[in-house]
């Protein structure tokens, strides 16, 4: 007696969802370009290129995890960049996590901020360095309220 034949099972193309209708008020948003190499949307050199400016001027020494804060609230005259980074920084942002919420190089960043250094807009700190071994006393105090639980 032979065994029954199977059929090998092939997955089915998914069907799109309909997408739904735009609404009137919000015109669509054009897709992002994709890069050339297909690793997702490339960035757009004219824009680097008006955030950074010429680049002529001299440069603040900023690390990627030098804290910046705001000192002030946005001028009126402030680009829609300086804005953006001046209603972050209210809480203590590293230019890393900056660099990141603006999809902005780091050599675009520091451009950036360095001019709102100088304009006394913003204040950098080193970052908050932790002890790399806790204190003996501390450790013993938390043990002994542990134990008087």
């Amino acid at each position: 007696m032979t065994p029954p034949r199977r059929t090998r099972r092939r997955p089915q193309p998914l069907t799109p969802e309909p997408q739904p209708a735009p609404r009137p008020s919000q015109p669509p948003q054009p897709a992002p370009p994709e890069a050339a190499d297909g690793q997702g949307p490339r960035e757009n050199p004219e824009r680097l290129y008006s955030v950074a400016g010429s680049g002529d001027g001299g440069r603040t020494d900023l690390d990627l995890v030098t804290l910046i804060v705001a000192r002030a609230a946005p001028p009126v005259s402030a680009t829609p960049e300086q804005t953006a980074v001046l209603r972050l920084c209210h809480a203590p942002l590293s230019v890393a996590e900056l660099s990141a919420y603006l999809r902005l190089p780091f050599s675009a960043m520091t451009v950036l901020l360095t001019e709102l250094i100088t304009a006394e807009l913003v204040h950098t700190r080193a970052p908050i360095v932790r002890q790399a071994v806790p204190d003996r006393s501390l450790l013993e105090a938390v043990m002994h309220g542990l134990q008087r639980l």
